[in-house]
């Protein structure tokens, strides 16, 4: 077959990754590891990072604000961990069959359940923008910012990956823009929290404050959606493939899900953190929205703390809301088999982009309708990503261990018992969550 039997679109595309493969090849000849780990990091800290979104800083800023630091620490960090478990095998997965994680449902389990994994995902998604651009709004509002203003601002962001028209300048850019997630350690530090209480508080799993009741039970589960979505497992995936990892590279993806991990890891926590002067003072956040507060830890934090925390939230969801969208538009061109690479210009992918842009543009859109039942759609959101996980899970560990798909790459024993266990465990969560939305008199 000659070039010129190659659309120009499919060349467009190989030639982008191509010369991203060179630098890689090139810092593993020279032998410069710094180099190389920086060229392979971006999808694990990216996917981590974007799940630390406006809903769920807002919840742990809940979680610290009831309940304080004693129980909450080291679960949230156990969760981060069960996170890592589950995003290490998109990893391989990626690496392996350089393809995304809906195609591949669509390979191996057929058309049905590769349109009920797209359509599901991008229900889901479509939802839990919404809640993006809520975020978006309020922690704009705590500057004064207008409503549409903000909703704008989301949209041209998202709509960056037009522009670029480059993989690894898409990542590189939103990278930056994730790593301000980290303004929530200042925060915490502004809160002059007894360091030795917290270092206790890893050593010494303290009971739950006040046992377990209904809302300790929607703050468990809250923080378990708040690291481990099934949007995650497509983005992961589809990042990888789009970035042309190779099973060579399978060592850095982990370390680069590590890095993601561990940075999101120290957000949550921090936020944790530096809300607990709101427990020690008997205030009632259990209805505080963004802007409400960043206001109520400003006398703990002063202005500057509560500014940070205000930006937080609103970088939380601009970085979500960018990762969330492109997942969606994933999933759809590898069922709808039409180009799906942020390598390609408009022109060669409008499906994919339609979808990337739209999908942002109409839930930003409802948020800005007077009496639009938000709340609902947050309460929506929170029922069905805890919902849609054990099948995800499923899908994931089947995936991992056909042989035709990952070779030499199938997961070990003890990879699928962790596997396994953070299955049943978020299954386990999915199904006390449901059974108390459907009989809360039982709780």
């Amino acid at each position: 077959m000659t070039p010129d039997n190659f659309s120009p679109s499919v060349s467009h595309e190989h030639q982008h990754r191509a010369l991203d493969r060179l630098a890689v090849h090139q810092a593993r000849l020279q032998h410069r590891p710094a180099r190389l780990l920086w060229l392979l990091i971006g999808p694990g800290i990216l996917v981590m990072l974007g799940e630390n979104d406006a809903p769920s800083m807002l919840s742990y800023a809940a979680t610290g604000s009831q309940f304080g630091i004693g129980f909450f620490l080291p679960f949230v960090l156990l969760t981060f961990a069960m996170a890592f478990v589950a995003q290490e095998i998109t990893v391989r997965l990626g690496a392996a069959s350089q393809a995304g994680h809906a195609e591949l449902i669509y390979r191996r389990f057929g058309r049905f359940w590769g349109n009920f994994a797209m359509i599901d995902l991008l229900f889901t998604n479509f939802l839990t923008l919404v809640t993006e651009f809520v975020g978006i709004v309020a922690g704009a509002g705590y500057f004064g910012i207008p409503a549409w203003v903000a909703v704008l601002c989301g949209i041209a962001v998202v709509s960056t990956a037009v522009i670029v028209r480059r993989y690894w300048s898409w990542e590189r850019f939103v990278l930056i823009l994730a790593l301000f997630n980290l303004v929530f350690i200042p925060v915490a530090i502004l809160s002059h929290p007894n360091w030795g209480q917290v270092g206790r508080s890893f050593l010494t799993w303290h009971p739950l404050v006040g046992g377990f009741n209904t809302n300790t039970l929607v703050i468990l589960l809250s923080d378990i959606g708040a690291t481990i979505t099934p949007w995650m497992l497509f983005f992961q995936q589809g990042a990888v493939s789009d970035k042309g990892l190779t099973v060579a590279d399978i060592r850095h993806g982990r370390i680069d899900t590590a890095l993601g991990a561990l940075f999101a890891a120290l957000a949550a926590i921090a936020c944790i953190i530096a809300t607990t002067p709101l427990f020690i003072h008997h205030m009632n956040a259990s209805q505080f929205g963004a802007a409400q507060f960043a206001q109520a830890l400003t006398p703990y934090v002063g202005h500057i703390g509560g500014s940070l925390f205000a930006l937080g939230v609103l970088e939380a969801g601009l970085v979500a809301a960018t990762t969330i969208s492109t997942s969606s538009a994933y999933a759809f061109g590898e069922v709808a088999r039409q180009a799906h690479s942020l390598n390609r210009s408009f022109h060669e992918a409008k499906g994919f982009y339609l979808v990337l842009i739209g999908v942002a543009a109409l839930a930003g859109s409802l948020v800005l309708i007077p009496g639009f039942p938000l709340e609902m759609v947050v309460i929506m959101v929170n029922v069905i990503a805890v919902l849609t996980m054990p099948p995800a899970i499923g899908f994931l560990l089947i995936l991992a261990n056909d042989k035709d798909i990952m070779g030499a790459h199938r997961s070990t024993w003890w990879l699928n018992a962790l596997g396994l266990a953070v299955g049943i465990f978020v299954s386990l969560a999915g199904m006390i969550y449901a059974i108390s939305v459907i009989f809360p008199q039982w709780f």
